[in-house]
């Protein structure tokens, strides 16, 4: 098959961040990143201006960065209340899952992706528990959720 190189313009999930120079194949670099602006042909001329796009890349990750350690502050000082239902038994109906988290988050002013809360398995007793949020790939904070009974 037929490769080509090109030198990312901007961040793409899976392949690189800006000014990545990668190996991807031919039609896929000529009929849908360069069309689009995503990637520029890697051509002598183009490699020279390399360095321009890594200096857009590492400000925007400086910026990713400390709006992920702000955001981080902000969450190891919360303390979240959520109730579960329980029967009679103490059996619990429910269980309070990332989604409820984020939803608690959401209604502090705290935004977070869903999928960054690191839940291991849903919780389903009552008490203090301890939640880790993975901000960044650099960044993680900890946040308290404490569940009450509703019986």
């Amino acid at each position: 098959m037929a490769t080509m190189e090109v030198i990312l313009a901007t961040k793409i999930e899976g392949l690189g961040a800006e000014a990545d120079l990668v190996t991807v194949k031919a039609g896929y670099g000529r009929n849908y990143l360069i069309p689009k602006g995503l990637a520029h042909e890697a051509t002598a001329s183009n490699r020279r201006f390399i360095a321009n796009l890594q200096a857009a890349r590492a400000k925007r990750e400086a910026e990713e960065l400390s709006s992920a350690q702000e955001v981080a502050a902000k969450i190891s000082g919360l303390t979240i209340d959520l109730t579960l239902e329980v029967g009679q038994g103490g059996k619990a109906f429910g269980a309070i899952t990332n989604q409820n988290i984020h939803d608690a988050l959401t209604a502090q002013g705290v935004e977070v992706d869903r999928r960054a809360i690191e839940l291991e398995k849903p919780i389903k007793s009552e008490g203090e528990h301890e939640v880790v949020i993975k901000v960044h790939p650099q960044v993680e904070a900890t946040l308290k959720v404490v569940v009450k009974e509703n019986a």
